[in-house]
This record gives structure tokens, sequence and C-alpha cells, in this order.
């Protein structure tokens, strides 16, 4: 997550923590986190911001990150733990993440960051009125998908085969590589779908598309796979 998104995210979990004080003499925020631990930098953006907000980590309040390193299928464990330690307010770090910590509380709050339609995916069922104990900011990122392989088009003209690779255990995987097929058949171009969710089938997945002689390479939006961004860079390049 980059620093803009954690500052972001900070306006929700702080408003929780904020009303939280009066009910605890030392509130908790559990961080769930799909992916690896952000930087430094971002965390440090996040304290700072509860600071400017009046709360001040390690008299009033503590935080708990748990990152599941991509492998998603750790974040309901992750988050039973944060609620077995009773957290005040857990911040969910994309729709994985804020999936597994709607799935094992419904009454400690929920402040989620994600790039897809919160409705779609079942976070809340209004966007003005979230009836539940979840709440957040949605980007939309994961519907830009016809837009970024219309880019990719302008920039690789020459390119007819176009390969995307998605997380297959995301569930933003599906209706991203849904809409990039429809978007592929306007523009008149041939989509083949890659799916990695770790290292080895990211190697894998590149070995495939140098054999098929593939053009162009379009990334879904994943919390695994933009933290192994550098990895993808590197192998695009070679």
């Amino acid at each position: 997550m980059e620093r803009r998104e954690f500052v972001i995210a900070l306006g929700g979990t702080a408003a929780w923590v904020i009303a939280a004080q009066a009910q605890q003499p030392s509130p908790t925020v559990g961080f769930l986190h799909q992916g690896s631990l952000p930087p430094l930098s971002s965390r440090a953006a996040f304290r700072k911001g509860l600071v400017e907000a009046g709360i001040n980590e390690g008299l009033t309040i503590t935080i708990e990150d748990r990152s599941a390193d991509g492998q998603y299928n750790r974040l309901p464990a992750l988050a039973a733990d944060l609620v077995s330690r009773q957290v005040t307010v857990i911040a969910a770090e994309l729709l994985p993440a804020a999936l597994a910590a709607k799935a094992a509380t419904q009454t400690i709050p929920i402040v989620f960051l994600s790039g897809s339609d919160p409705i779609g995916s079942g976070l809340v069922s209004s966007i003005n009125r979230p009836t539940s104990n979840v709440t957040g900011i949605a980007f939309m990122f994961t519907r830009l998908g016809a837009k970024n392989l219309e880019l990719l088009r302008a920039l690789v003209p020459n390119a007819s085969s176009i390969a995307a690779l998605a997380n297959p255990i995301n569930p933003n995987a599906e209706p991203q590589l849904r809409d990039l097929q429809a978007a592929a058949r306007t523009l008149g171009l041939q989509l083949v779908t890659v799916g990695a969710s770790n290292d080895a089938e990211i190697d894998s997945v590149f070995l495939t598309l140098s054999q098929r002689q593939i053009g162009a390479l379009i990334v879904t939006a994943d919390g695994y796979l933009i933290s192994r961004q550098d990895q993808l860079v590197t192998l695009a390049d070679r």
C-alpha cells in the first residue's frame, strides 16, 4: 500500500478509534495485510496520521500488524487471531483481507481499503449507508482493465497477442479477466490469460509467454502481484 492510500485509510480507522477511546483505556488497531508488510515509510505515515488525529501510539493506542505475505488462505486464521485479541478496530488492506475480517467478526468495526466494487464483492450492501460493522474506501481500480488494455495497445501497436496475468486465488481475478476479454474482442486483440499465486508460478508464466511469443503483458490488480513488481519487471525485461 502506498503512503497516500495509508493516509486515506487512516481517516476511517481514526474515527473508529477515537470513538472507542471512551470505552477502552487502551484501544488496539488490528492491521490485516493480504500481501507483505508495507515499507516502513508507509507504516510511519499511518502512525503519524494517527498522532495528527489526536491518537498517540504507545500511550493510547497499540497497532497489531498481521501479514499473509500473498498466501490468502492464511487470512482467515490471521483475522481470527486479531478477533481473539479483542482489537478495537480492524483495518483491512484490500479485498481478500476485508472479506476475511468480515467473516471473522460481526461486532468489531472493520475499515477496508479496496480496489473493487464493495457492493459487488459482498463487503457492504450500500455505499451511502453501510448497515453492518464494515465500512471503508473503494478506489474501483479493478474496473480499469479495459482502459489499461487500450493504453497498452497504444504503447505496443504491433502486438497482436497480449497476455493478462492474474492471481487465481484472488476473488477479483475472474471479473477483471472477464472485462479484459470483452475489451480485447472490441479492440481485435487475442488475449491469453495466465495465472500465478507464488514466485515459482510467476517464473513458469514468463517461460510460457516467451515460448508463445506474446507481445505484451497486462498485470491485473492484486496485492500479491503488486508486491512482486520488481520480479515481474525483471522477467519482462529479460
